[in-house]
């Protein structure tokens, strides 16, 4: 398990991008006590957007 902050740098995301993602549920966190927050390094692989190219019609 990671540090929300160790998800976002494997993701090259902002921690609060990884907030919003958890609150969305794109991203599954598990809470530990009142205050620590851990996510399966499995689960960034589900969360990662494919990238689509966009070209323009010729």
């Amino acid at each position: 398990m990671i540090s929300p902050a160790q998800a976002a740098r494997v993701l090259g995301v902002s921690y609060s991008t990884i907030r919003r993602m958890v609150a969305s549920g794109q991203l599954r966190a598990y809470r530990y006590g009142d205050r620590l927050i851990r996510i399966d390094p499995a689960d960034l692989d589900k969360a990662r957007r494919p990238v689509t190219a966009l070209t323009e019609a010729a």
